[in-house]
């Protein structure tokens, strides 16, 4: 109700569905198909990582953020691989989240690059992958241009666009076209999805063991 009240008193954004557990979120997604939905991942009958699992399974255009009440849930991360666009804590400010929902519907950014980064840094570090050295290079990594792999990395590392062409000296719109063009060649749903993969095939490692 709390998350409504806020979203609703935002002109551009509207609430189509609210469900109850996330097995009428499936159906809800189905029939009336929105543009972003706020998941949480402890729900009864389906929880939210199931639910997400098999909203984008389907298809389904919808953006999911997942909601934990902790920034290194590893259901969170589960959430992500499941093909959620993001994730949000639970007591995020009004503002962040109204934010949260526009960036994502867009699909310009990663919502909260920096806490994300946490999260998969966290949970890679825990998984013991294998470097980049060790591990099996996925062949698709080898249509990427040099130019290309600069910029999967630099959205590993949770930088936003603007941030990305402050670093290599290029228009915002350049970026965004190198980032579709990335999704296209590795079969990414969005650029959230190209930061796993980027941690699950090796070609980023967490940089810093404190982190």
């Amino acid at each position: 109700m709390g998350f409504r009240l806020i979203l609703e008193g935002e002109e551009d954004l509207h609430i189509v569905g609210e469900a109850s557990d996330g097995a009428e979120a499936v159906r809800l997604v189905r029939g009336l198909n929105p543009d972003v939905v706020l998941m949480d991942v402890r729900m009864p009958v389906l929880d939210g990582i199931e639910a997400t699992r098999a909203i984008t399974a389907s298809g389904s255009c919808a953006r999911i953020i997942i909601l934990t009440t902790f920034d290194v849930d590893e259901y969170a991360f589960t959430g992500l691989q499941a093909g959620a666009s993001a994730f949000l804590l639970k007591d995020v400010a009004p503002s962040d989240l109204v934010n949260a929902v526009r960036v994502v519907a867009s699909g310009d950014a990663v919502v909260a690059p920096r806490v994300t980064q946490r999260l998969l840094e966290t949970y890679v570090r825990g998984a013991a992958m294998p470097a980049p050295s060790t591990a099996p290079r996925d062949p698709l990594l080898e249509d990427l241009t040099p130019r290309e792999t600069e910029m999967l990395e630099a959205m590993a590392e949770g930088l936003s666009n603007a941030e990305i062409a402050h670093r290599y000296f290029l228009s915002e719109a350049t970026v965004k076209t190198h980032v579709r063009r990335i999704l296209t060649k590795l079969h990414l749903r969005d650029r959230v999805q190209a930061v796993v993969y980027a941690y699950e095939t090796g070609l980023v490692v967490p940089s810093n063991p404190d982190y």
